[in-house]
C-alpha cells in the first residue's frame, strides 16, 4: 500500500501532520476525520533513499533527560498533550527521537495513553520510564512523575560522566603510548639497526631484544592491525553474550584501582533506581525486578533477582539483601530502618546521594594515583627503547 503525507487541525485546533500507509486518499481521509481531525491537505509520500546503517537508532539519555523535564513543565503549565508532544517534536533535533516523539503524538491523538504510546518504542523508553508514567497518569500527576524521570535520568547522566573521566584518561594515554611505540619499532628503530649493521657494532641483548620486535612488526604490521581489530570487535561481541557479561563483569569488579569504583556506581544506580520506583508507587517486586535490569553488572543483578525470590517468600527487603551477603552493612542498615518506618524510598535516595559522592571522592583519588603511575610506565617503555639504541653506540664510542 502507498503512503500518504497528511495535514490537517485536530480538536484543540492544532495543527497536526505525519504520514501513513492507506489504500487510497479516500481511506485515510475518513480515518482522520474519525480521529476529529479535519484534513487540510494528503498527498502521495514522496521515496527516500534510506541507508540503515547510517541512520542513528539511538536516544542519548541526556535528550531524554531534557525531554522528560521539558514535558513536566509544559504539562504543569496545563497545555494539552498532544500540543506539548508536537512542541517537543518540532524543538528535537535528534531525526530518530524526533519521529518517535511524533508517532507517541498520532498514537495519544488517536485514544492510546502516553504510557501505551512509549511501549511501542523500548529501545528509549525501558520499563522504568513506562511504569512511572503509567503511575502518573493513573494518579493525575503525570508532571511529577515525569520532573522525578528527569531528575534521575540527569544523576545517571552524571554518574556516567564521572566514570568516564576516570576511564579516558588512562585509556587514552595507554593508547597513544601503544601507538607512539608501534611506530618507533616500525619505522626508527630500523634506521638505528642499518647504521649498527655497517658498523659491525656488538648488538646488547636488550637492543638485541628491541631489533627482533621491529623486524617482526614490519613484517607482520598489517596483520597485527587486522588481529588488534579483530581482537576488539571480537570482545565486544562476546561481551554481548551470557558467558562474557559474567566473567567480564566479574573480572571487572575484580579489578584493583577500578573495581571498588564499579561498585558504587552499581550500588549509587541500584539504590536511586528502586528509590525512584517506590517513590512513584510501583510495587515492590516489579521495582526489584526493573531495578536489576538497571544495575549495569550482571552479578549484581543476579543477586538482586535473588532478593527478589527471598522476597516474593515474605521475607523483608533487609534480610534478602543480608543474606546475598553482597551489599554493603550501611546498605542494609538504612533499608532495615525504611522497612521499619515506611521511609524505604526517601533512605534509598539518601543512600543514592551518599554513593554519587563516594564515586566523585573516588574519581578524584584515582586520577591522583594513575597519573604518577602511568607516567612512570610510559616512561619506562619509551625509555628502554632509547637507550637500547644507545648502547650500542656507547660501546663503539669505548673502542675509538
Amino acid at each position: 500500500m502507498p503512503t500518504f503525507q497528511w495535514k490537517g487541525k485536530n480538536r484543540y485546533g492544532d495543527v497536526v501532520g505525519g504520514s501513513r500507509i492507506a489504500r487510497s486518499v479516500d481511506q485515510l481521509s475518513k480515518a482522520l476525520q474519525r480521529e476529529q481531525i479535519t484534513v487540510m491537505d494528503i498527498s502521495a509520500a514522496r521515496k527516500k533513499i534510506e541507508l540503515p546503517f547510517l541512520q542513528r537508532q539511538k536516544v542519548k539519555l541526556k535528550d531524554l533527560a531534557i525531554y522528560s523535564r521539558q514535558l513536566s513543565v509544559l504539562i504543569d503549565a496545563e497545555l494539552p498533550l498532544i500540543q506539548s508532544l508536537n512542541i517537543l517534536a518540532e524543538q528535537t533535533k535528534n531525526k530518530y527521537f524526533k519521529n518517535v516523539i511524533k508517532d507517541i503524538r498520532e498514537d495519544v491523538e488517536a485514544g492510546s495513553t502516553l504510557n501505551q504510546a512509549k511501549r511501542k518504542f523500548p529501545n528509549v523508553f525501558d520499563d522504568l520510564y513506562c511504569n512511572l508514567v503509567a503511575s502518573g497518569e493513573q494518579s493525575g500527576s503525570l508532571d511529577i512523575m515525569l520532573r522525578r524521570l528527569a531528575e534521575f535520568l540527569e544523576k545517571i547522566v552524571r554518574l556516567k560522566a564521572q566514570v568516564r573521566q576516570a576511564m579516558i584518561y588512562p585509556v587514552t594515554v595507554l593508547a597513544f603510548s601503544f601507538i607512539v611505540v608501534i611506530f618507533m619499532l616500525w619505522k626508527v628503530i630500523p634506521v638505528f639497526a642499518g647504521i649498527f649493521l655497517e658498523l659491525g657494532a656488538e648488538l646488547p641483548t636488550l637492543t638485541a631484544i628491541v631489533l627482533a620486535l621491529s623486524i617482526f612488526i614490519q613484517k607482520y604490521i598489517l596483520f597485527i592491525v587486522i588481529g588488534i581489530v579483530a581482537v576488539i570487535f571480537g570482545l565486544r561481541y562476546w561481551r554481548k553474550t551470557d558467558s562474557g557479561r559474567k566473567i567480564t563483569d566479574k573480572f571487572l569488579l575484580r579489578m584493583p584501582l577500578f573495581g571498588k569504583l564499579l561498585e558504587k556506581v552499581g550500588l549509587s544506580r541500584v539504590t536511586r533506581t528502586l528509590s525512584t520506583l517506590l517513590s512513584g508507587g510501583v510495587p515492590m517486586l516489579e521495582s526489584l525486578k526493573i531495578t536489576s535490569a538497571t544495575a549495569g553488572n550482571v552479578i549484581v543483578e543476579d543477586f538482586i533477582m535473588q532478593a527478589r525470590s527471598m522476597v516474593a517468600e515474605g521475607t523483608s527487603l533487609r534480610d534478602a539483601l543480608r543474606e546475598k551477603g553482597r551489599f554493603p552493612f550501611m546498605m542494609i542498615q538504612m533499608v532495615g530502618v525504611g522497612e521499619a518506618t515506611g521511609t524505604l524510598d526517601e533512605m534509598l535516595t539518601k543512600l543514592a546521594d551518599f554513593y554519587d559522592e563516594e564515586v566523585e571522592y573516588s574519581v578524584a583519588n584515582l586520577l591522583s594515583v594513575l597519573e604518577p603511575i602511568l607516567l612512570i610506565f610510559v616512561g619506562l617503555i619509551v625509555g628502554s627503547i632509547v637507550v637500547s639504541m644507545y648502547l650500542p653506540i656507547f660501546d663503539l664510542m669505548s673502542k675509538f
